[in-house]
């Protein structure tokens, strides 16, 4: 089977967006490094494994061949795991504010790359879709700080 860009956009996008928004948010709220790595690998893991759950039995309600359905639903597994082992990793090695740093940049590049490989798979103009993806992704972020700032308060 060939990789589509279908098999692991979603999944891409709201791991790159959610690990950007725990991070900040836990910042925001002067979390310690070590609460941080908790939550960003509950994140890979446990909200990873019900998405992709979803999605499978979405698939599922939609009577896709179940081999498609399958290998779908371990892409975008593959997909979410490997970009929240990304931000785990900054997070790990580097000093905290560094990290928030670091996890902002990486997340916008890897959210305008796969909003890139998407629009250019629909022909679609890639700015306007890159513009729309990083406003969301900003509405994100500033949510996950306020709601951090709110909780410290």
């Amino acid at each position: 089977m060939k990789i589509q860009s279908r098999n692991f956009s979603f999944g891409g996008a709201a791991a790159i967006v959610t690990n950007m928004g725990l991070i900040i948010g836990f910042d925001a709220a002067t979390a310690t490094k070590t609460t941080i790595l908790s939550g960003l690998l509950i994140v890979a893991i446990a909200d990873n494994l019900t998405d992709s759950l979803s999605i499978h039995i979405y698939q599922e309600s939609e009577q896709l061949d179940p081999r498609e359905a399958f290998y779908s639903t371990l892409t975008n597994f593959a997909a979410r795991l490997l970009l929240s082992l990304s931000f785990v990793f900054l997070v790990a090695v580097l000093p905290l504010g560094v990290a928030v740093i670091a996890s902002i940049i990486w997340g916008m590049l890897l959210l305008i790359g796969l909003t890139y490989v998407v629009a250019r798979s629909r022909k679609m103009p890639v700015l306007p879709e890159i513009w729309k993806h990083i406003a969301v992704a900003a509405v994100v972020m500033l949510s996950s700080k306020m709601i951090g700032h709110i909780i410290l308060a």
